[in-house]
């Protein structure tokens, strides 16, 4: 049966970008402005404090792995009030060396190898959205080896280095995201994971996205009433089962269509559309334009 989070990764496409180390003494505090790429961060040694928008402050401690799917603006600071240094980092350009904030000599207060990636993915953003905007994994020292690999293997100028790094990110973020699936995780698609009834009812959307579904019998899947189903399949993934089930649909077709390799017809069979026209309405109105165009484009 078809696993949900590995289909999310399949179309997310990660690709290393950069890592660098950052370390940090006496009163310090940068502000990093919206980035809107994945980030990510494991801290070495010591600890300091990372407030992002919208979330509450959290302290970091060695071994603590971050992500943040789409990177909004967030503060990494001492313990100490302090007006942070204020830095864009689509401006600036990604230092070579470690970067040390606040006092330059003597011992850091903490150490953080921290980096980005991005996303090939045409429909990120609705990927993204089903994840949550701050993961904050502690204890798991796999993603700190991970993290590790990552950073020794940037700096390297071996043969096959892109594709190495590919693949450590596409580990890296699987790893965090199965480490976060629980009941306390924000609504969306590891908060539908961690419900086995709502997880059994996604499975059966990935694993036959061209199947006419109903909330009848998807709620059989999950072995719920149908009112039961829809409350608890809305409360725990963010939208109701239909409104997934068609942002599944146009995620795969775009991932199709980018690939240039079947026609339209076959697309919208593949998605569950009995014909052309009607999957062609459909993607309109769901992207704003034409799979025609779209493909094109891609």
């Amino acid at each position: 049966m078809s696993d949900p989070l590995n289909d999310v990764m399949a179309l997310l496409q990660p690709r290393a970008v950069h890592s660098k180390c950052i370390s940090g003494a006496g009163l310090w505090g940068v502000r990093y402005s919206d980035f809107g790429q994945p980030g990510f961060a494991v801290v070495l040694d010591g600890a300091c404090r990372l407030a992002v928008d919208g979330q509450e402050p959290v302290t970091l401690e060695a071994g603590d792995f971050v992500l943040l799917p789409q990177t909004p603006g967030f503060t990494l600071s001492g313990f100490e009030p302090v007006a942070p240094l204020r830095i864009d980092p689509r401006s600036v350009p990604p230092p070579e060396a470690e970067v040390r904030h606040g006092e330059q000599s003597g011992p850091p207060d903490v150490r953080l190898l921290g980096g980005f990636f991005m996303f090939d993915a045409p429909d990120a953003v609705l990927l993204v959205s089903l994840l949550p905007a701050l993961m904050r994994v502690r204890g798991v020292e796999a993603l700190a080896v991970l993290v590790r690999l990552i950073d020794e293997e940037s700096k390297a100028q071996r043969s096959g280095r892109d594709l190495v790094l590919t693949r450590l990110v596409e580990v890296l973020l699987i790893e965090a995201l199965r480490s976060t699936t629980g009941d306390d995780a924000p609504p969306g698609l590891l908060r539908g994971l961690a419900d086995t009834r709502i997880a059994q009812a996604m499975r059966q959307i990935h694993g036959d996205p061209a199947r006419a579904w109903t909330v009848p019998q998807l709620a059989a899947k999950a072995a719920l009433s149908r009112s039961a189903f829809f409350e608890r399949f809305t409360r725990a993934v963010g939208q109701p089962p239909m409104e997934y089930l068609l942002a599944w649909r146009m995620a795969v077709a775009k991932a199709l269509l980018r690939r240039r390799v079947l026609g339209i017809t076959e697309v919208a069979e593949r998605v569950g559309y009995g014909s052309a026209s009607t999957f062609s309405t459909a993607f309109s109105r769901h992207v704003g334009q034409p799979p025609s165009r779209y493909a094109r484009a891609g």
